[in-house]
Order: C-alpha cells, then structure tokens, then sequence
C-alpha cells in the first residue's frame, strides 16, 4: 500500500517534469544595435523575456545555455562551435553529448558555469531566479528565454539571433517555420473534414491533459482540430469518468515516461489497455499516437514539427510528408530513470508560477 501511495503521489512530479521550460512570457519588440561612440567594437542592446534590457558587446564567443529549448534554439542557428556548456537535460541536436555539463535543468551548478568562462549566457525559468540572480551579480551577461506560444519561439529566434549576432540565420530560419506553418493552416482550413475533438495526455495516474494556453493547444488548432479539454487552463488533471464523456476524436500521448523500461510508452500502453477506455471513439478507431514529449512541448524550432505530424494524423496530407503511421507498433524511447530531486523543485517551480 505504501508503494502504490508513493508511485501515485509521485506521477504529478513526472509530468510537471517533463513540461518544465515550456511556458513563458509574452513577445517584446526587437531593439535596435547600438553602435559604440568610436564606431568600433559591435553592441546590441535586447530586451529579454523577463523584461530585463540586456547590453552585449561584441560577438559572443563563449555561450552556455542552461535550458533544452535554448540550446535547440541556438543549434538551429549555427552556433554549435561556440556553445562551451549546457545542462544535463539538453539532449538535442545529438551533438549535445560532447558539450561540459554545468548540472542540471533545475539544478544549475553556479561553479561550473563560472568555469566555463562564458560571455553569454541563455538562461530560462526553471533556473531558479536565485541562480539567475547569482549569475548576473557575479558580472554574467544573461539573456532570460521563456517563450509562451509559437509565436513567442519565432520571436525568441529573433532575440537570439540578434544577442548572438546571428541576424541573418535567425531571420532565414524563421521565415521557413512561418512558411512550414502557413502550409499547414492553409491546408487545414481547406478541408473539408469537420474539426474532429483532439485530446494530448500527458501522463495517466492520475489523467492529466493539455488545455488552453500550452503549446499543444495551439499544435492542435493550428492544425484543424479542436481541443477537447480547450476549457480548462494550462495542465490539468481531468477525471477518468469527465475523460469518457468527453470522447475524444483523437488522443495523442506524450512519448517515454517508462521509468527504466526504454522503449516503453507508459501513456500509450494505459490508454489502449485499459478496459474502461475501449469504447472511445478514439480507441476503437485506432486513432491514439505517440508523440515525442520534448518535440511538442519544448519552446524551440521542433515545435514545427510537431505541428506537422499533428496535422498529418487529423488531416492525411496536410503536412506534406503523407499519411502517418499509428505509433503503437513502434514506440518511442523512454526517458530513462527520472530524478526524484530534479522533479520535486521543478513543480515548486511551476506551482509557484500561478
């Protein structure tokens, strides 16, 4: 008994996990560079999304990003060779495992970001405004990244783009995202199918889903579906009898969360095994998948692609890349075993938040 009272009170830690850097806030107006007073050395004045304006002078050349999504962001635009350090939970693009560790998500080590010697640093909310706060007083510069919506990862591009005096690679990569993403809409709202309900699960004991102001909401309605749990707020734990009525269309499942057990999707297996749930429209029509949790609810270019295979599963076609396959028979990877430390402070974190 106390085993099961223990796995039940821990499941909200692991979803509250596995979101964590994916909320944010709104987009500010970009600023203009400041040329120095002799014309020499290059400086740009941004204001990030804290608020803060920031001054950085020259190119950075030593960068370390303390968030997933903020090392995707700077990947996508070119800056592998000048990345020195990111944290433990940056594991895309795969390159990522040669880059110094400086702790993790949560868990900044101050010290090694210190010996990293960086002229830039990409910071994001769970961080901690403590550490945040520590580094800017020990004479960091730090750019705080915390995009809200789609949108607001365009713009967070853009800012990037600009601290890093990567403009040119920031503007190209966010006109093909637009691009990837109007082929998308426009081909969405020309189908002639009705919206059909979408619900994204992200963890099960309890059920918890995706409502209104996520990224998944968005990745749903951008790509012609309706949210079914588009009333409620954020992340929310529904009831299993509120979920059978509601019915959904779709269900679309975060991947992994199999503890140890790589390979096993845990959301997944519930939703097809469990009994109670056979008679969903959903289930009986096989039309529950897999979707990898780091690509639909980190704040970094691969929000695209989530958007894509979205719109595939709702509207064959609709994406460009043809009709997606069921990910029952092929499943995603697991995340291996989840900290229980690293867990306990990023729902402080978001709890916090709100």
């Amino acid at each position: 008994m106390q085993t099961t009272r223990l796995i039940h009170s821990l499941a909200p830690l692991v979803v509250l996990l596995l979101l964590a850097g994916t909320a944010g806030a709104a987009p500010v107006p970009p600023e203009e560079p400041l040329a120095t007073a002799d014309g020499g050395e290059r400086s740009v004045a941004v204001t990030d999304d804290s608020g803060k304006t920031v001054l950085i002078r020259g190119a950075p050349q030593r960068i370390v990003s303390l968030a997933p999504s903020n090392t995707e962001i700077l990947y996508a635009l070119g800056l592998d060779d000048r990345i020195v350090a990111v944290t433990e939970r940056c594991d895309y693009p795969p390159a990522t495992a040669n880059k110094p560790k400086v702790g993790g998500f949560s868990t900044v080590n101050i010290e090694k970001v210190i010996a990293a010697e960086p002229d830039l640093i990409f910071a994001a909310p769970a961080n901690t405004d403590e550490v945040i706060d520590r580094l800017r007083t020990l004479g960091m510069t730090v750019v705080f990244l915390d995009p809200q919506t789609i949108d607001g990862v365009l713009h967070d591009i853009e800012l990037a783009g600009r601290a890093t005096g990567q403009e040119e690679q920031a503007s190209t990569l966010i006109e093909e995202l637009r691009d990837r993403i109007g082929v998308v809409a426009e081909k969405a709202a020309g189908s002639q199918a009705e919206k059909p309900s979408v619900a994204h699960v992200i963890w099960h004991d309890p059920l918890w889903v995706c409502g209104q102001g996520t990224f998944q909401n968005e990745v749903i309605t951008i790509a012609g579906g309706t949210n079914a749990f588009g009333s409620v707020d954020g992340w929310s734990i529904v009831s299993l009898e509120e979920f059978i009525t509601t019915n959904p269309d779709y269900i679309l499942v975060s991947s992994g969360s199999g503890m140890d057990r790589d390979g096993y999707d845990a959301i997944y297996n519930y939703i097809i095994n469990e009994p109670r749930l056979q008679n969903l429209d959903a289930v009986r029509n096989d039309r529950v998948y897999v979707i990898d949790a780091d690509v639909v609810s980190r704040g970094s270019p691969r929000i695209v692609d989530a958007l894509e295979e979205v719109a595939g599963y709702l509207h064959p076609g609709t994406s460009g890349e043809g009709t997606p396959k069921p990910t029952g028979a092929v499943q995603s990877p697991g995340f291996g075993v989840i900290p229980l430390i690293g867990a306990v402070v990023a729902v402080f974190l978001i709890r916090a938040k709100r």
